[in-house]
């Protein structure tokens, strides 16, 4: 047999459904969540005879906030936004611990902030339920009882308001949703309208900085872009209150922060609490007053830039602050991506026009002085550096400045000599023969790296500069603000090899002109040495036998009888005089290899040499005669060299011809140290070589011998083309 519901229940019944209906019609209306709060907690309080009654939401950090309070004395026990961190034994905590509704019967041995917030209620009892928004633990609603323990059937009861709490909670969520996605394109949308636009980096920017740190409700937003020296520089900074960080400010990365853990793994990061954060930019954040911290990275084209960053200094971010930052640094990495495009369009422009002028210089066969000048001031102002050298190594492991450009306390003298040693640009390009850089100048040392710092200068690039394959000098650029941007050495290259092209054309020059002036002089001197030899040889004999011929005449008219005598004298000297004449002529070419070509002369002069001679001539043809006589002249001052001044023991002769070119390579084991300098020999058979349109190599290392290598076209077209 059923039993029917008394009386009691029933007004229970009604009065519970009509405190839902009442709820419920302020849900379905779209009243606002504060409102709701109050309604539920005002009704629940009134229903179940409860003395005080509260909403609160959980924040993942903890906390629990009251977003609603009712007392049945109108003084509740937690005020709106009393917060209060979770922990001990109460039914607020168990059900953030379990997700289920938990009752206390008898709170005196409850225990956490919670319950010791409620000392001097006189609460006896407490009953809480969990409330759920879409499957997640949102928050929780609490009724107490200064009686005693509240009636069974309590959390059944406390559960249809929770229902209709978290209805009004996901309404109010998805309005709140909606709403926010509407202002988060909106904001979007006007930093694309700018990007589009083509505004200045600067401004985009400021604009993306700006619009996230509003969309999200945040205290303080930051864009910063990191550098090589591992620190982040603020490009962009917004607050809401007007303190924010100031433009240009430079941090050390480091420690446990936002910025460094974005530049170590690439990655977005949070700090819910900055207590723990060390390091100069927690530090820095701190002093600002923030208490949370979201950053994400800003890519461009593929390579980490910089990071964003909003800050709170009330709570932590809400979950989704990351991927709401995102959306708005793909916009930021697009502006910067698009103005270093324009940028470098603009310094490659720039470039070529300075390349240009350069070259004209060039073409033209300016002086190197003016060339190198224009280089190193035109490579100065195009980098924006601060100072800009061009230097000359020496033979003596010193540098001198050729050319200088830069600011007038930021300049060094032409001519400025120093020494090479030390941690520094200018030797490590002289040691290695390769571009360096030093992005501190502070850790150089030596001679230059003290001048270098006098002058201000913080970070220096330099580059190789070569004159036909061989280390001339170097040039560098230095910054005063920081180091030099990537990409410097490459293009300071293009500039290099311009001033080496003007300096091979002018030492090319100077070196042609002294050769011609050396062949005239050698021309002149042979001319005299013949005139002298004629003059005081043949010349006076033959100048005795016509003396000797007038008096033969006279003793003929007279009828002397030794007419025969005479005459036979006259013939011996004849003789003499032929055989002197064929002797000059012997020096200016010699008969054998006038009669038997390179390879028996070649032999001859082997045979004659002081020091063994190991010969291997693969030449079985004659060549033009200027060809085998500079070949013939060559080989001669190498022997004699080699038994002269080397003190060898032994040389290698080496002659091939092909392909329209003659190779003569003459080895020996002596003590080296050949030069150019030392003498006119070594000299003269390079002006020889040169002359016939050929080139000469000499490699002579003191205690390591000689080798001496010429190779001289041949006009041959009964030989094959060359290989590809």
């Amino acid at each position: 047999m059923a039993v029917l519901p008394g009386p009691a229940n029933t007004d229970r019944l009604t009065g519970e459904q009509a405190a839902l209906r009442r709820v419920a019609t302020l849900v379905a209306r779209g009243a606002p969540p504060e409102e709701v709060f109050a309604a539920i907690t005002g009704e629940t309080g009134h229903l179940l005879h409860a003395d005080y009654a509260t909403m609160a939401r959980y924040a993942p950090d903890g906390m629990r906030t009251v977003v609603a309070a009712w007392s049945r004395t109108g003084r509740p026990a937690f005020p709106v936004g009393t917060q209060t961190r979770l922990g001990g034994r109460n039914a607020t905590t168990l059900v953030f611990q379990t997700g289920r509704a938990a009752r206390i019967d008898d709170l005196t041995d409850a225990s956490g902030p919670v319950a010791a917030a409620r000392y001097g209620t006189g609460v006896r009892a407490s009953v809480a339920v969990p409330i759920r928004v879409e499957g997640g633990l949102w928050g929780v609603m609490t009724v107490l009882s200064r009686a005693g323990p509240l009636p069974a059937g309590t959390e059944k009861q406390l559960a249809g308001f929770t229902e209709l709490a978290a209805t009004a909670i996901a309404n109010a969520q998805a309005r709140v949703e909606l709403r926010g996605f509407a202002d988060e394109q909106a904001a979007l949308r006007r930093v694309a309208t700018l990007v589009a636009q083509g505004a200045s980096p600067e401004r985009v920017l400021a604009a993306v900085t700006e619009e996230a740190g509003r969309l999200l409700s945040a205290d303080s937003a930051i864009m910063a872009r990191y550098d090589p020296d591992c620190t982040r520089t603020i490009v962009a900074s917004w607050s809401s209150s007007g303190s924010a960080f100031p433009l240009g400010n430079r941090i050390r990365l480091g420690g446990r922060n936002v910025p460094t853990l974005v530049f170590q793994t690439h990655r977005a990061a949070r700090i819910d609490y900055h207590d723990d954060t060390s390091g100069p930019a927690g530090d820095a954040v701190r002093a600002l007053g923030l208490r949370a911290t979201v950053g994400v990275p800003v890519s461009v084209e593929g390579e980490l830039w910089g990071l964003m960053a909003v800050g709170s200094r009330t709570q932590p971010l809400p979950a989704g602050t990351e991927k709401q930052l995102a959306r708005f640094t793909e916009l930021a990495a697009t502006a910067i991506a698009n103005a270093q495009a324009r940028v470098e369009v603009r310094a490659y422009a720039e470039e070529q026009a300075a390349l240009r002028r350069v070259a004209t210089l060039v073409a033209q066969g300016a002086p190197p002085k003016e060339v190198v000048a224009a280089v190193t001031e035109e490579a100065g102002r195009l980098l924006h550096a601060d100072h800009a050298t061009m230097a000359k190594y020496g033979t003596d492991d010193t540098i001198r400045v050729v050319a200088t450009w830069g600011d007038a306390d930021c300049a060094v003298p032409s001519c400025a000599e120093w020494s090479l040693g030390g941690r520094n640009v200018h030797t490590m390009i002289f040691r290695t023969g390769r571009p360096a850089r030093m992005d501190d100048v502070d850790s150089a040392s030596g001679p230059i790296a003290d001048v270098v710092r006098q002058l201000g200068v913080r970070a220096a690039v330099g580059v190789p500069v070569t004159a036909e394959g061989r280390l001339w000098g170097v040039m560098t650029v230095g910054s005063r603000a920081g180091p030099l941007p990537a990409g410097t050495e490459g293009r300071l290259a293009g500039f290099t090899e311009l001033a080496g092209t003007a300096i091979a054309n002018a030492e090319a020059q100077d070196a042609l002109t002294a050769s011609r002036a050396r062949i005239v002089a050698a021309a002149d001197a042979t001319r005299c040495r013949i005139e002298r030899n004629l003059h005081d040889g043949a010349q006076q004999h033959l100048v005795s036998l016509a003396l000797d011929l007038r008096a033969a005449e006279s003793a003929a008219a007279a009828g002397a009888g030794d007419l025969p005598r005479q005459l036979d004298h006259l013939g011996a000297g004849m003789r003499d005089v032929l055989e002197e004449l064929r002797e000059i002529a012997r020096g200016l070419h010699p008969p054998v290899l006038a009669d038997g070509g390179l390879a028996p002369a070649l032999k001859t002069l082997a045979r004659r040499s002081a020091v063994p001679v190991h010969l291997d001539v693969q030449v079985d043809r004659r060549l033009p005669d200027p060809v085998e006589i500079a070949v013939y002249y060559t080989v001669a001052e190498a022997l004699t060299n080699a038994a002269k001044h080397a003190r060898a023991t032994a040389v290698q002769v080496e002659v091939t011809a092909s392909y329209g070119a003659l190779r003569l390579c003459v080895q020996d084991n002596g003590r080296g140290g050949a030069d150019f300098t030392h003498g006119t020999g070594l000299l003269g058979l390079k002006d020889r070589a040169e002359a016939l349109g050929g080139r000469m190599r000499l490699d002579s290392p003191p205690g390591a011998g000689t080798a001496l290598e010429i190779t001289l076209p041949v006009s041959d077209r009964s030989e094959p083309d060359p290989p590809a």
